[in-house]
């Protein structure tokens, strides 16, 4: 491993953080808990596929990590040399697009001769919020995370920044799936979630009533909604070629305000459970305009604590992988240059 004690900086740490657990090449700065700079470069190709192709996500992440790299550590007008480590995705994610990010990183900590530092995708969501940023507020501990994205819902009780106990999960489908497969249903182009999010905006929300899955305690399914929204649109087609285009805004309104009900009520029970009322949301479906509303409206009915990260924290982004490796740098939680990417990983 390279020398662990390595600072190369009289007063600030600098950590460079690594992204590359899907499709977006990420990477970023942060001085002293505070990010100087956040490099994202988007692969558009997916679209026409209709979602992430594994194989073209990986090739694109090797055309893209050198520049990226190179406009982060330039933007944060600093030397490569005056890195104190590196931190990377270590996984969930796709197992070649974890390779060439976990590569890079290995490559260049070996290179400058300073630590490297391994990071979990769902933890970097959560600990998003300790970014030391004027417009958000810290949370304190313990809380509860709502970690809702494209492969991943949960309920997290966080203890510290290490210790973090997962409550519930998706027994099949992901939230940010069911966003998108729905919109897909409805003929919208890929990613559809963010669109459905968009029409909801003029839509009525109890327009059309679609069942809520019956999962017991604190975990979710959304498969189940997924082909109810299936079948009720391929028989009313049936009846009017045209209902999708005349009803889109108040579809996508129904189908939002569904999921968003799912997730609170889930987050009911664990606020009971737990005795914990401070809620953070984390991850690509925390940025979803009525799960937002519906936190911020709980934080004045019911005395509950909202911690909502800003937009550019949400989506997956290097920002959060950097203020983990800060956060491990400090407690000298170093990895060695074995450490394997995990496309499945438990946090």
């Amino acid at each position: 491993m390279p020398n662990s004690t390595n600072k190369k900086n009289n007063n600030s740490i600098y950590i460079l953080g690594i992204e590359s657990s899907c499709d977006d090449t990420a990477a970023a700065v942060i001085k002293d808990g505070k990010i100087i700079s956040n490099i994202v470069a988007n692969q558009k190709i997916h679209e026409e596929y209709g979602g992430v192709v594994p194989e073209l996500a990986s090739r694109a992440h090797q055309q893209n990590i050198v520049p990226v790299v190179e406009m982060a550590i330039k933007k944060a007008k600093i030397d490569k040399n005056q890195v104190s480590a590196i931190a990377f995705t270590e996984g969930p994610g796709l197992l070649g697009s974890l390779l060439v990010g976990s590569s890079f990183a290995k490559s260049l900590s070996l290179a400058l001769n300073i630590p490297l530092l391994s990071v979990h995708h769902m933890q970097a969501h959560i600990l998003a919020h300790f970014i030391q940023d004027d417009e958000m507020k810290l949370p304190q501990f313990p809380f509860l995370a709502l970690t809702i994205s494209g492969g991943h819902t949960q309920i997290v009780q966080v203890n510290s920044y290490f210790d973090m106990t997962v409550l519930g999960e998706t027994l099949d489908d992901a939230v940010g799936e069911a966003f998108d497969k729905s919109a897909k249903i409805m003929g919208l182009p890929y990613p559809g979630g963010p669109l459905i999010d968009q029409y909801a905006q003029s839509g009525n929300p109890k327009a059309f009533k679609f069942p809520k899955p019956k999962v017991k305690g604190m975990n979710f399914s959304f498969s189940g909604l997924k082909t109810s929204i299936l079948y009720f649109i391929q028989k009313q087609t049936k009846e009017n070629p045209s209902f999708i285009q005349e009803n889109l805004a108040d579809l996508s309104a129904s189908i939002q305000y569904t999921i968003v009900n799912i997730l609170m009520d889930k987050l009911e029970i664990a606020v009971e459970e737990t005795n914990i009322n401070r809620i953070a949301i984390a991850g690509g479906v925390s940025a979803n305009s009525g799960i937002r509303q519906a936190l911020l409206q709980a934080q004045k009915e019911r005395s509950w604590q909202v911690y909502i990260p800003k937009f550019e924290f949400t989506t997956d982004n290097a920002a959060m992988i950097a203020i983990v490796g800060y956060l491990k740098y400090q407690e000298k939680q170093f990895s060695s240059l074995d450490v394997i990417p995990k496309a499945r990983y438990k946090m």
